[in-house]
């Protein structure tokens, strides 16, 4: 498969990098449960430079850190330090003081009340406790404004100690759950994030180039984002960076990496929770995590509130799609030739992974673009997924 394979992923980059208006550059890698099956880059880690994308270079990774928080989480609740049906403010209490959103007043001021049950672990880890991103729900937005609550990019706890747009447990919301659920994590530990994953995940699985704060060799590796005009025209932003070091670790979206290496975290879920030094999750967490946790409910689309930082969108609509924890499940085989039940995310600057645990593959396609679900960048990925089926059917 691999030689095959390898030649028409090249391609597959090279089109993404050097077709009309497409990205700078893009790192892609494909793994199986032995080991890497093809890890390609192409472009230049910024516009109107000669430095190369390589396989080495370092990108803020944002909603793809997701999976990894959740991921330790898990291993608590298998350690019995954590309980998923336990209010969340047992862990910390500052989320019994979150209230709800109750519209907003002629001045604009936000009307809330209390929820009218207690956020659970489990809401947190399926959102669907009520959180939302100010980029994506508009009530979140107005209600930031209004009591002057900064955005998620400052990673501070006060970036996240907003409003539930809804009761927990009534629906799906996207949102800052996960960057709660790394608090919890703290406060159970005792520990930094960033050191509770370097201890519980990265130094297992050998994840050698990630972290929440980059250090001068990940620095002098780093991709800058760029900013995709409505015309098509790109900019690069050099100084768009999350802050170093951080006010706080941000469990859902803080971790830069080279891309390798979260194909080691992927390879981990293929092999039931095995690495190369042993189990760092038992299979039947393994298996619960791939498994639908939102009983009757659906995970939708969106609509973009901040355009600069996200295009409306969905994937794969007309799909049914379920959540796990915390992975996207596609209910129903995707057109990219993913079988039902299989998991995948992405993150804000068009990173995209998938985990197909049935056939024992997976992938992640990254670049370093503003918006979200950007107009070259999403179709190449999706051909990128195609291109693996198509060659995996014909071997």
């Amino acid at each position: 498969m691999s030689g095959s394979l390898a030649t028409a992923l090249d391609g597959v980059l090279r089109y993404a990098v050097n077709g009309a208006g497409g990205v700078p550059g893009v790192v892609a890698v494909v793994t199986d449960r032995h080991g890497p099956l093809y890890e390609g880059a192409f472009g230049t880690r910024q516009l109107g430079t000669t430095q190369p994308m390589t396989l080495d270079t370092v990108m803020a990774i944002f909603s793809t850190t997701k999976a990894l928080t959740g991921t330790a989480l898990m291993q608590l609740v298998e350690e019995g330090r954590v309980h998923l049906d336990a209010p969340a403010s047992t862990y910390v209490p500052a989320l019994a003081a979150i209230q709800v959103l109750d519209g907003f007043d002629p001045d604009g001021q936000p009307r809330t009340r209390p929820p009218r049950t207690p956020i659970t672990v489990r809401h947190l880890m399926l959102h669907t406790a009520g959180f939302g991103y100010e980029f994506f729900h508009e009530a979140d937005l107005r209600y930031r404004t209004a009591r002057g609550i900064p955005s998620i990019t400052t990673s501070t706890v006060a970036a996240i100690t907003t409003v539930l747009l809804h009761d927990p447990g009534e629906r799906w919301t996207y949102g800052v759950n996960i960057d709660w659920v790394g608090q919890i994590i703290e406060a159970v530990c005792g520990k930094r994030l960033g050191e509770v994953l370097r201890e519980r995940l990265f130094d297992p699985l050998e994840m050698r180039d990630i972290g929440f704060v980059l250090t001068p060799a990940m620095q002098a590796r780093r991709a800058v984002i760029h900013q995709r005009a409505p015309e098509g025209t790109l900019t690069p932003l050099p100084d768009l960076i999350l802050p170093q070091p951080p006010e706080m670790d941000m469990g859902g979206h803080g971790l830069y990496a080279s891309i390798p290496e979260y194909a080691k975290f992927i390879r981990m879920l293929l092999n039931d929770g095995a690495g190369p030094h042993g189990q760092v999750l038992k299979p039947e967490t393994v298996r619960f995590m791939a498994q639908n946790g939102l009983g009757g409910l659906k995970v939708g689309g969106w609509t973009a509130v901040l355009p600069n930082l996200t295009n409306s969108g969905e994937f794969f609509p007309g799909l049914s799609k379920s959540w796990g924890y915390t992975f996207l499940i596609n209910d129903a085989p995707t057109p990219t030739g993913r079988p039902a039940g299989q998991l995948m995310w992405a993150g804000l600057a068009n990173q995209y992974y998938w985990i197909d645990r049935q056939n024992g593959i997976g992938g992640y396609w990254s670049t370093q673009v503003l918006p979200f679900q950007d107009v070259a960048a999403y179709p190449n990925y999706l051909e990128f997924e195609s291109t693996v089926y198509a060659h995996l059917r014909k071997d």
